[in-house]
């Protein structure tokens, strides 16, 4: 049986009505995509890609005490490195530790004297033994002049007994140098501090083998003399003067401690272009030598201009800022940074004032770059 061509054909009738509003919804959104499209593309980059919003403000002077800073160390201002005199031998003692307040002539250690010690009793002995026979030899030599009128004795014998005072005296002479000579060894088996003052290191164990050529045993700093040294950059040197009040800051400890130059360095390190001055301290308990410290030195004041940590950055080629020109346009400027304060960056050189500088956002910007300006 065949079919009519009529019933073969698709008919909108047969569709249910909820499809054909769903064909008809997406039908639209397609145009309406499509129209949006064509009206952003009409509107060019400016719309698309506005330029770059930055905050920026003007460089104003403030007046500002021109200050020098430097780090260092804290160091006793006169230190001796103690080591053994004479031959040496072991550490057989020891009688001062680390931070010990000691005075001039006490005994720090002492070194191995078994050999020494006899030496000295030995020749003790011999010297009383010399002085002895010394004094024979002298009251027989009196009395042999006293019988020489009489013609008791001869005059060779007299001569001969002169003779044997002479050698007992030279005798005694002789023992009592060597005495003077193993005492002064014996001296030097007990090392002992030149002068008052602290004990800063120990290198001395019982036991050690010390010697002349050996290393130091004890390291000693004179009693109140503390001082800084510090390094100061080569262009700060020449404003420094010795007897300039300077403030002195150590890691842990809230105060500032105050003090004076005393020395300036007369050379520049060609490495580091750093100078050294050190600066006089009075001796207290928070200073102690070895400590890192941080120290200021007020050298004037003046106008400078003051920026905020943010406006400043640093590369390779140094510390800059960028700068808006009259066209809105980003430019980099050098500057050379004078110090830090609580409240901003100092800045020594490339800015005078007046300047339109980005206060944040600068790390995204590219010099030449057109932006929007927002105060």
């Amino acid at each position: 049986m065949s079919l009519s061509s009529s019933s073969s054909r698709p008919s909108l009738a047969n569709v249910p009505r909820s499809i054909l509003w769903t064909i008809a919804v997406l039908v639209l959104l397609a145009g309406f995509g499509l129209l949006r499209t064509f009206v952003l593309t009409g509107r060019g980059e400016a719309t698309v890609n506005p330029p770059p919003l930055v905050s920026v403000l003007d460089v104003k002077l403030a007046e500002i005490a021109d200050v020098v800073s430097f780090t260092g160390a804290i160091a006793a201002r006169d230190e001796a490195a103690i080591s053994a005199e004479g031959e040496g031998g072991r550490v057989a003692a020891l009688f001062a530790e680390v931070g010990d307040r000691v005075t001039a002539g006490q005994v720090l250690a002492r070194l191995d004297n078994s050999l020494t010690a006899p030496q000295v009793r030995s020749l003790e002995a011999t010297l009383q033994e010399a002085k002895a026979n010394a004094a024979v030899a002298q009251a027989d030599y009196r009395r042999a002049q006293a019988v020489a009128s009489i013609g008791a004795l001869s005059a060779q014998e007299i001569e001969r007994r002169g003779a044997a005072a002479v050698a007992a005296d030279a005798r005694v002479q002789v023992v009592s140098a060597q005495l003077s000579e193993a005492q002064a060894r014996l001296r030097r088996t007990e090392v002992r501090a030149p002068f008052d003052g602290i004990v800063l290191t120990r290198a001395a164990e019982v036991g050690q083998l010390a010697g002349p050529g050996g290393g130091a045993l004890f390291r000693l700093g004179r009693a109140g003399g503390i001082e800084m040294r510090g390094n100061v950059a080569e262009r700060d040197l020449p404003r420094l003067v010795v007897g300039q009040s300077s403030r002195v800051r150590v890691t842990g400890v809230d105060r500032a401690f105050e003090g004076k130059v005393r020395l300036i360095g007369a050379v520049i390190d060609p490495q580091t272009r750093l100078g050294s001055v050190r600066i006089d301290l009075s001796a207290e308990r928070d200073l102690r030598p070895g400590a890192f410290a941080r120290g200021e030195i007020d050298v004037g004041s003046g106008q400078r201009p003051l920026l905020p940590q943010t406006a400043v950055m640093s590369d390779d080629e140094g510390n800059y800022v960028f700068v808006i020109d009259a066209q809105d346009k980003v430019e980099r400027r050098g500057v050379r940074v004078a110090g830090s304060r609580p409240d901003g960056v100092v800045i020594a050189e490339g800015l005078s004032g007046g300047e339109r500088v980005v206060s944040t956002a600068g790390p995204y910007l590219r010099a030449g770059e057109t932006v929007r300006v927002v105060r």
